[in-house]
């Protein structure tokens, strides 16, 4: 029988992943779907790549009516962002309203939207304007959705730098920047009536860059190693990411006082799988350690030393590379898939562009945990890096 047109194989391997269900949004790993890049396949087109990863939870970074529409009835749960440069408007409790009615409502029945994201590391930028507006952007954006009905369906929060921290290490020292901390003290203050998660973007490649020497690339890399003792508490941590969001979670408490509950969710962090020539560590192994044994660390629901009865939620930094970000040449290579489709590298899982051969670099298929081990075979070749296990 004559080989089938590469077309038409791509259409019907699609059409397998679309009957797939999606795993449970339960899952503690998300994924960002950025979109400055002028390469990326269409909205529809990214629904077969979550079902081959076996993520159902994803943040955009602005409101954009394609994706929302192309996600209806999918399963898939969302974060959507209001943009730095929409801040300042949605002070106005009309316009609050405005944007509201023509970015949330009309989705909401169909595609599941969790949170808003206002703005996106506010505080750390060098907009004063911009920081004075955050919290009344978001506290009348909250309010819009009230008026909509939606308040108690769709939080609101912000994502923050982790140089919002003036310490980090260890992280029982860790604090607040002074300059910032009434803001960040205010902006608590709504999460905590509101019920909405503090976020923090936090990325150990940049500390192991800017030092490679001093930090231990198998404590970023979630790598077998002796860990790091925090001397004021006894809690001993093997691996970087863990440390500093107990940096965060200890900030918290330093400002707000024990016992208030915060949530903290990572809603960002990734690897470079290239970068230019002096951005060390920026290599496609390094980013398949840090994404594959990241994945392995969340899907056993295990939360912090600090915090280790409050599973962590992650959302990794990115789904795509993006060829239109400025910047260093690591800020174009965060994806775990190339535009086409195919997969930036091998991060031990198998997708409908890698099956049957595939493009993917690296061992077929093997997981790079910290224990060396392999995902289980599969039959159908797909892998949910969400959990570690096939996807049925």
């Amino acid at each position: 029988m004559a080989a089938l047109p590469r077309a038409l194989l791509r259409l019907l391997l699609g059409l397998l992943l679309l009957v797939t269900p999606l795993p449970s949004s339960s899952s503690s790993l998300g994924i960002n779907y950025g979109q400055v890049a002028n390469n990326l396949p269409s909205p529809e087109a990214v629904i077969p790549l979550l079902r081959s990863i076996g993520v159902s939870r994803v943040k955009i970074y602005d409101a954009d009516p394609t994706v929302l529409h192309a996600f209806a009835g999918s399963g898939v749960e969302f974060v959507v962002g209001l943009a730095d440069e929409c801040v300042v408007k949605v002070r106005d409790a009309g316009e609050a309203l405005t944007w509201v009615k023509t970015n949330i409502a009309p989705f909401v029945a169909h595609t599941k939207i969790s949170a808003i994201t206002v703005g996106n590391e506010v505080l750390t930028g060098n907009n004063s304007g911009l920081i004075h507006s955050l919290l009344p952007a978001m506290q009348s954006i909250h309010s819009a959705l009230a008026a909509c009905g939606l308040d108690q369906q769709v939080a609101v929060t912000t994502p923050h730098s982790l140089a919002v921290l003036e310490t980090s290490y260890p992280p029982s020292a860790g604090a607040f920047r002074k300059d910032l901390a009434p803001y960040i003290c205010e902006i608590l203050y709504f999460l905590e009536k509101t019920g909405a998660p503090f976020l923090i973007n936090a990325y150990p490649f940049f500390a192991y860059k800017a030092d490679p020497k001093r930090v231990s690339l198998d404590y970023v890399l979630f790598q077998p190693n002796a860990g790091v003792l925090d001397p004021a508490t006894g809690l001993r941590y093997g691996n970087m990411l863990h440390a500093q969001v107990d940096a965060v979670h200890t900030a918290i408490d330093r400002l707000m006082g024990k016992g208030k509950g915060f949530e903290v969710k990572v809603s960002e962090t990734g690897w470079p799988s290239n970068g230019d020539s002096g951005e060390t560590g920026a290599t496609a192994e390094n980013a398949k350690k840090y994404n594959s044994n990241l994945a392995r660390l969340v899907s056993q629901k295990m939360g912090t030393p600090l915090r280790p009865n409050s599973t962590l939620q992650v959302y990794i930094f990115a789904l795509f590379n993006e060829n239109m970000k400025p910047g260093p040449g690591s800020e174009r290579n965060y994806g775990l898939f190339k535009p086409d489709g195919t997969p930036a590298y091998d991060i031990g899982i198998r997708t409908s562009a890698t099956k049957g051969g595939g493009s993917g670099e690296g061992d077929g298929g093997a997981a790079a945990g910290g224990d060396g081990g392999a995902y289980p075979s599969s039959s159908s070749g797909f892998y949910a890096i969400s959990a570690a296990t096939k996807v049925e």
